[in-house]
């Protein structure tokens, strides 16, 4: 799908090189068709031995050698970047956005003028390319541009398109943030292993390993979580005195409140992004 299109990836920090490893990983694109960048020039040192991309310090260079350009730079500076390389941008590339809590509308405001947008939210876990990662469109988006986009973020995951931006946020909430729900929960197995007998060592591998192998579970067999969750449970057993528990202590209730408030904080974060991109764009004059 990517054949040999060049790619150049703005900023490679964590998220920026998990996206070079699934490239070329999966065969997705070549070495030589990816061009990082970076302020840190030992990172970009880094990532050119560890994976044979073309990398350099200029933003603008590495732009205007691209077809597809992704912004992987931290949302605090994503104005300026875009400011800086705002003079090569334009519809003869599909320009997509990972930076976190940036909606598509604050973009458009800052450069003012008609691009191929497309803002992707993908999660911690691209860095072991299992990462679910959604994508939502633009209005100027070309046919095949989000066919690209998918193939980009497939090779460090699965992706779902979303089909209104406003979206984002509950993914945000939700597969964004999830990771770190998980990571609690598994501690928090692992913490009551310990307390039951178990050495920590054992508590968090089998921790780890109960949560994989249920995720795992649940997306094979296709089947509702209730219905898997009814299938561990016998009558008087141990999982329903466990479950009981669980409900009295309002786990479900917890979690679907943790979900609405980070979403709400997205919300929140997005307005604040479009306030200052529009504050930044009152002042700019077209030229960096």
């Amino acid at each position: 799908m990517l054949n040999d299109k060049k790619i150049c990836i703005l900023g490679t920090g964590n998220m920026g090189e998990a996206l070079v490893n699934g490239l070329i990983k999966s065969g997705a694109s070549k070495p030589q068709n990816i061009i990082c960048t970076d302020i840190q020039e030992k990172k970009l040192e880094s990532v050119k031995k560890s994976y044979g991309v073309v990398t350099t310090t200029d933003n603008n260079k590495a732009v205007k050698a691209s077809e597809i350009v992704l912004f992987a730079v931290n949302p605090q500076i994503m104005a300026s970047v875009l400011r800086e390389t705002n003079e090569y941008l334009d519809m003869s590339k599909l320009i997509i956005s990972i930076a976190a809590g940036v909606p598509l509308v604050a973009i458009e405001s800052l450069l003012n003028k008609d691009l191929r947008l497309i803002r992707v939210m993908p999660n911690v876990a691209v860095a072991v390319r299992k990462g679910a990662t959604a994508i939502a469109a633009g209005k100027h988006i070309l046919e095949n541009d989000l066919k690209l986009a998918k193939a980009i973020f497939d090779s460090v995951g699965e992706t779902v398109f979303i089909g209104e931006n406003i979206l984002m946020d509950a993914i945000t909430g939700l597969s964004g943030s999830g990771p770190a729900y998980i990571f609690l929960i598994v501690d928090a197995l692992a913490d009551a292993g310990v307390k039951v007998g178990l050495s920590r060592q054992d508590a968090l591998f089998l921790a780890t390993q109960t949560v994989l192998g249920a995720a795992t579970l649940l997306k094979e067999t296709n089947e509702h979580p209730g219905k898997l969750k009814d299938m561990v449970t016998s009558p008087g057993g141990t999982a329903i005195a466990g479950l009981h528990t669980l409900e009295e202590g309002g786990l479900r209730t917890t979690l679907i409140n943790a979900v609405e408030a980070a979403t709400n904080r997205s919300k929140e974060r997005g307005e604040m992004m479009i306030n200052n991109f529009q504050n930044n764009a009152s002042t700019y004059t077209g030229k960096f």
